[in-house]
C-alpha cells in the first residue's frame, strides 16, 4: 500500500481555485496548479483496501489503489501505464467526472475520501508533459472497416479500441468539429479543448479517420453506410432534449441549453467574435439544477449577466449522506460547483408557470410557484406565485433519449421501453452488424459510463468481426439491466 498511516496523518487537500474576479475574465480552467509533493501525499492517503470499493464506484474499473501507490512512490510513468490500462481518456474523466469512486472510497466512510480525481488528472498531465503518451499502433491489420457514428466520449473510446485492434475505423460526426458534448457542450472553464485536441492527434496517428459535417441518414444514406462498412457503432448520444411546454415558451430569449452553450465555446475557440445568444447585460434564469444548468450559470457569469438565478423543482438536497444513499452508493448532496462560487441565486422546490413577454415578443420575466412533493407529483403551494426578471432563459432539464427520425428509423433498430436503442449483452442492436454505445443506448448518463460503454461495445464489435476475445470489457451483463 501507499503510506500506511497516510489516511490518519494527512488531511484531504485539493487545489485552490483562481480568484473569481480573475477567472470571470477568461475561459480557462478554474483550478490552480497543485504542487507535486502535496499530490504525492494525497495519493498516500489511499488505504489499498482489501476490497477496494472505489472499483465498484468506477464503471471503468480503474486500478485506483495501484496508481495511488505508484504516485506516492514517485513512479509516475508506471502510474500512467496503469491508468491507461482501463481508461482511454483520463484527462476527460479527471476534469469532468463527478467521481463516484470518491463516494465509494473506504476512507470516506467516516472521514474525507481520497482525492482520486485530482491524482488522476495529475498523472495524465504529467504523462503528456513527459512525452509518455504516444500513438499505440496495431501490430497487424484485419482489413475490416468499422464506422462509428458520433464523436463524443463513447464514440471516441470505441474508435480508439477498434483501431488498436487492427480495424480500419472512420468516425462520422455531423458537427463541424470532433468531440460531441466534449467540444460544444462542456464549457472551456471546465475542460480546455487542448486536452481534447491532443488526444485526437494521438488517435489520428494511430490510424483513426475523422470526418466532420457528415449527418448519417442525410449526407450518407443508411444503405451506403451498410455497404461501405463491415460493422457500425451508434454513438450519437441522447440529444433529444426535454422541453417545458408552458405559456410563453415561444417568446424570444427562451432557449434550450444546447442552443446556448455551443456558441460560447465557439467564441472561446476564436471561431466567433461574439455569440448570437448572450447573457451580457441581462437577467438570466437557468431552469434545471444539474451539471448542464451549472454550465449555463458559469457561462452567463463570463458573458456579463446582470443576475443569474437557477431553478430546481426538487427540494434542496442534504449536505450529508441521507439514509436513502448509504456508503458506498453515490449520494444526492448539496454541491457547490465552481460556477456557483462565482455568484447567482439557487432556488429549490419551485416550478415555472409561465414566461411573460414584452410588446416586442421577447421574454421579460418568469412566473414561478413553490411546490411540494405529494404522491409522486409536485403540487403548487397556494399563494406562493411570484415573478422574477428574465431577459434570457435557458432550459437545462436533461435529455429524453436519442433522436429517432433519420438514422435510427431508417436503420430499423429496436428500441427499449425508455426509447433508447435496445442492445444485447455484446452491445449489438436488433440489426446485424450494428452496435450501440453510450447515451444512445443507455440514456443520459456520466462521461465515465460513456467511455466504459465505448470500450465494451468495441469488444463486442471485434468479437463479431473476428471471433476473438482480446479487447477488455469493463461492463459485464450483470452491470446493467438486460433489454
Amino acid at each position: 500500500m501507499a503510506d500506511p498511516r497516510g489516511f490518519l496523518t494527512t488531511e484531504r487537500e485539493t487545489p485552490r481555485s483562481r480568484p473569481v474576479f480573475l477567472r470571470l475574465r477568461d475561459w480557462r480552467e478554474v483550478y490552480e496548479e497543485f504542487e507535486q509533493p502535496k499530490l504525492e501525499k494525497q495519493a498516500g492517503r489511499c488505504m489499498d483496501c482489501g476490497i477496494p470499493f472505489c472499483h465498484q464506484g468506477c464503471p471503468l474499473g480503474n486500478l485506483i489503489p495501484e496508481w495511488n501507490n505508484l504516485v506516492w512512490k514517485e513512479d509516475w510513468r508506471l502510474a500512467s501505464e496503469r491508468l491507461h490500462a482501463t481508461n482511454n481518456f483520463p484527462e476527460f474523466t479527471g476534469t469532468l467526472c463527478p467521481a463516484p469512486c470518491e463516494a465509494a472510497c473506504v476512507v470516506g466512510i467516516n472521514g474525507d475520501a481520497v482525492t482520486i480525481k485530482r491524482v488522476e488528472i495529475s498523472i495524465i498531465d504529467r504523462a503528456w508533459d513527459e512525452g509518455w503518451v504516444t500513438p499505440q499502433l496495431p501490430p497487424t491489420r484485419t482489413g475490416r472497416k468499422v464506422a462509428v457514428v458520433g464523436s463524443g466520449p463513447a464514440g471516441l473510446a470505441a474508435a480508439q479500441q477498434l483501431t488498436r485492434a487492427g480495424h480500419d475505423v472512420v468516425v462520422l460526426e455531423r458537427a463541424d468539429a470532433i468531440g460531441g458534448l466534449l467540444r460544444y457542450g462542456i464549457p472551456e472553464f471546465k475542460m480546455e479543448k487542448w486536452r481534447l485536441d491532443r488526444r485526437l492527434d494521438q488517435m489520428r496517428a494511430e490510424g483513426t479517420e475523422f470526418r466532420t459535417g457528415v449527418n448519417v441518414g442525410v449526407d450518407v444514406t443508411v444503405e451506403e453506410l451498410r455497404e461501405s462498412y463491415d460493422a457500425v457503432v451508434l454513438a450519437g448520444g441522447a440529444t433529444a432534449w426535454r422541453d417545458l411546454p408552458v405559456p410563453g415558451r415561444s417568446l424570444t430569449g427562451v432557449h434550450q441549453a444546447m442552443e446556448y452553450l455551443p456558441w460560447a465555446n465557439k467564441v472561446a475557440r476564436g471561431e466567433l467574435d461574439a455569440p448570437p445568444i448572450t447573457a451580457e447585460g441581462k437577467h438570466v434564469v437557468v431552469i434545471g439544477g444539474g451539471d448542464t444548468g451549472a454550465d449555463c450559470v458559469g457561462t452567463a457569469h463570463r458573458q456579463g449577466a446582470l443576475s443569474v438565478t437557477q431553478l430546481e423543482i426538487m427540494p434542496r438536497p442534504p449536505e450529508k449522506r441521507a439514509e436513502a444513499h448509504p456508503w458506498p452508493t453515490y449520494p444526492m448532496l448539496y454541491r457547490v460547483t465552481s460556477a456557483h462560487e462565482e455568484g447567482g441565486e439557487r432556488l429549490y422546490a419551485v416550478s415555472t408557470v409561465e414566461f411573460l413577454g414584452d410588446d416586442a415578443g421577447a421574454v421579460r420575466a418568469l412566473k414561478l410557484v413553490e411546490v411540494e412533493a405529494s404522491g409522486g407529483r409536485f403540487e403548487p403551494v397556494p399563494g406562493s406565485e411570484r415573478e422574477i426578471p428574465a431577459q434570457l432563459v435557458t432550459l437545462a432539464m436533461g435529455f429524453v433519449g436519442p433522436e429517432k427520425d433519420g438514422l435510427l428509423t431508417e436503420l430499423g433498430v429496436g428500441l427499449d421501453a425508455r426509447g433508447n436503442v435496445a442492445r444485447d449483452d455484446s452491445f449489438a442492436t436488433s440489426v446485424d452488424g450494428v452496435f450501440v454505445a453510450g447515451d444512445m443506448g443507455r440514456g443520459q448518463s456520466l462521461i465515465v459510463w460513456a467511455i466504459a460503454e465505448g470500450r465494451s461495445a468495441a469488444a463486442g464489435v471485434d468479437a463479431y468481426l473476428t471471433g476473438r476475445h482480446v479487447l477488455p470489457r469493463p461492463i459485464e451483463p450483470t452491470d446493467r439491466p438486460l433489454v
